[in-house]
């Protein structure tokens, strides 16, 4: 890592740590919350755009491969999924 993403990093948690001192009664959990789900789903669907794409290029490329690679993909997007549900879960817990 370079020395400007490790600055990054602890600048993050510096600001960070008042969010985890809040207790849960206050809303000050609804903007935090709303911004992770906004982050995961984002980052979600950018993956699985990806996942989808890259999984079209090798069945075209390889067609007798296509049940394999579509079973991966399929495993794989219930992965990606997976981190938005989550996400989701802790919000709710947290909040």
């Amino acid at each position: 890592m370079t020395s400007k993403t490790v600055l990054m990093l602890l600048a993050l948690m510096l600001v960070a740590m008042p969010m985890f001192a809040a207790d849960s009664t206050s809303g000050a959990m609804v903007i935090p919350g709303s911004l992770s789900m906004a982050i995961a789903s984002g980052l979600c669907g950018l993956a699985q755009g990806k996942a989808v794409a890259s999984s079209a290029e090798a069945i075209a490329r390889n067609p007798g491969a296509a049940s394999i690679i579509r079973g991966t993909l399929l495993l794989g997007l219930v992965l990606i999924e997976s981190l938005a549900l989550y996400t989701l879960v802790i919000i709710f817990t947290k909040g």
